[in-house]
């Protein structure tokens, strides 16, 4: 079923209506989907290296109003749905206590999950039934998916068709690397 929707996924970025396709994939991916806007992207970029810089704007508007979506899944359904099931095993204590933890480090775990591979879905339905700062949601969703697809798109842009096989297989150790980084630099500057 994944490769299917891959497939289908790919032959969006040849249709002349991929631009929308774009964002519909990166609203989607954000809050549900399982196939990420990058598989979109890369064709398309190649094809349109002119457009490399719109391209990633419509992902990152798409994903971060998908992730918006998902936050709002978590806010409501949560309460209705996972809620009831918690309190029915007798941890919705513990619900409690987890959420005050994660909405220390929320901005974190939003950033994080953005410019990686986990699946920002998670963290965006997550931030929504924590009750993370909505304001502070937005903000690191923009930072994140922005740093995730203008590098993808820049890349792209400046080395064409041999990157496309470097982003495919090892960009994920990039950004991993990137965030490694990111933190050990953070946590240099306060405890040093």
């Amino acid at each position: 079923m994944i490769k299917r929707l891959y497939d289908w996924t790919i032959s969006l970025a040849q249709s002349r209506h991929a631009l929308w396709a774009l964002g519909i994939v990166a609203f989607v991916e954000s809050s549900f989907f399982p196939i990420p806007p990058d598989v979109l992207m890369i064709p398309m970029i190649l094809a349109r290296p002119r457009q490399a810089w719109l391209i990633a704007a419509i992902a990152l508007v798409g994903s971060v109003l998908g992730g918006l979506f998902g936050y709002f899944i978590g806010a409501f359904l949560f309460d209705s749905v996972g809620q009831p099931v918690l309190a029915f095993y007798g941890k919705d204590i513990l619900f409690d206590d987890f959420a005050a933890r994660y909405n220390d480090y929320g901005p974190w775990a939003v950033l994080i999950a953005g410019v990686t591979p986990f699946p920002f879905k998670v963290i965006t339905i997550l931030s929504g039934s924590t009750g993370l700062s909505l304001p502070v949601f937005i903000v690191s969703s923009i930072i994140a998916r922005a740093i995730r697809f203008f590098l993808v798109a820049a890349l792209l842009w400046k080395f064409g068709d041999p990157i496309r096989d470097f982003i495919e297989r090892r960009l994920n150790l990039v950004f991993i690397a990137f965030i490694v980084l990111l933190i050990a630099g953070f946590y240099g500057v306060k405890y040093l």
